[in-house]
């Protein structure tokens, strides 16, 4: 078994291997080994790269307002990289319960090779039997997916217009589809087209050359649906906004950096009444908070795919050990063309 670590970053692109101390379980507890563990393409390169705003300025939790301040909320060095993993219990400590040794739970604990948790939390959150423990690691951003879906508030057979094919947009193409959906996923880079062609997406386009206007003629004119944009871009966000049908809603779940120039609101948005709203995984929507909770969005992503309804696998694209995670991040920051999920593997059970 390898020694007890965890991937740290110490300043923008600078990532260690820190020392953990070994664990052993308490009471009510076990001890995870970490299987797998994704990395995340949005969240954690703009942690990797230093633009995440809780990295430079304070989150006041209670105005929930970003303000100044001597020390900003996540400081270097960053020790909460990693929020996509799957691993193996291999020791409880007294007084567990509907939990043992061999059991595979998925959750998110960081990219390390163990960690320890409540034995209740960790049977909340037990992989379904049978089921292929790499799975698990899209629990939480196939929840950040569904809950885009949802508050799409999607009706079968609407068109939905979906701006970003990177692994969050690839999941909610899928999912708006198993809605009942016909879908038209707009992504620059055609190798991510053709797998969303190949799983299942009903149209593809190149944003080149007016997204908007194609969708508009594809539509008879009304334009579609509903709109989700999943890439982060200010030119898709606005495209989005002009595809659009009349008093209409657009998604916003990409994760925008530093301010959003581009748009354009004294037109079709002020003109059209577009209903803009943003998804994040911070919160469902409150309307639907009495029966949908975060954890029940995770659960429900690893049972969708355990089920078939999501085929998320084959968006894993590049694997490597744990002790090479700083070559893959790099790798990602440089936009390798055809990586989509990366994961990183941690050998097996000694």
């Amino acid at each position: 078994m390898m020694n007890p670590s965890a991937l740290r970053l110490d300043a923008p692109r600078a990532l260690a291997f820190e020392p953990l101390a070994p664990a052993s379980p308490g009471a009510g507890e076990v001890l995870i080994r970490t299987l797998h563990s994704g990395i995340s393409a949005g969240t954690e390169l703009s942690q990797y790269r230093g633009t995440n705003p809780f990295m430079h300025k304070a989150f006041d939790e209670a105005r929930r307002l970003f303000v100044p301040a001597e020390e900003a909320s996540w400081p270097y060095p960053v020790r909460n990289l990693g929020y996509e993993e799957v691993g193996e219990i291999v020791g409880t400590g007294p007084d567990v319960a509907g939990v043992r040794v061999g059991d595979r739970v998925y959750g998110t604990w960081g990219h390390r090779t163990h960690h320890v948790a409540d034995a209740g939390w960790a049977r909340d959150r037990l992989m379904p039997a049978g089921s292929d423990p790499l799975i698990g690691i899209f629990s939480h951003i196939g929840a950040v997916a569904l809950n885009g879906v949802h508050d799409a508030r999607l009706r079968i057979g609407d068109v939905v217009a979906l701006w970003g094919l990177g692994v969050p947009g690839q999941i909610v193409a899928q999912a708006a589809r198993a809605s009942g959906a016909r879908v038209i996923a707009i992504d620059p880079d055609p190798a991510r087209r053709d797998i969303a062609r190949r799983l299942g997406v009903d149209e593809t386009l190149d944003p080149a050359g007016g997204a908007a206007e194609r969708i508009k003629a594809m539509t008879g004119g009304r334009g579609a649906d509903v709109c989700i944009e999943v890439s982060g871009a200010a030119s898709a966000l606005a495209d989005a906004i002009r595809a659009v049908a009349y008093a209409s809603r657009v998604v916003a779940m990409g994760f925008f950096q530093g301010e959003v120039p581009g748009l354009r609101l004294g037109e079709e948005f002020h003109h059209n009444r577009v209903e803009l709203i943003c998804s994040q995984i911070s919160g469902v929507a409150p309307e639907a908070s009495h029966r949908w909770s975060k954890p029940r969005l995770w659960r429900t992503a690893v049972e969708l795919q355990h089920s078939g309804t999501l085929n998320l696998l084959p968006l894993i694209t590049h694997r490597a050990a744990f002790e090479d995670a700083p070559d893959l991040f790099a790798r990602l920051d440089r936009g390798e063309p055809g990586l989509l999920q990366a994961v990183l593997d941690f050998g097996e059970a000694a």
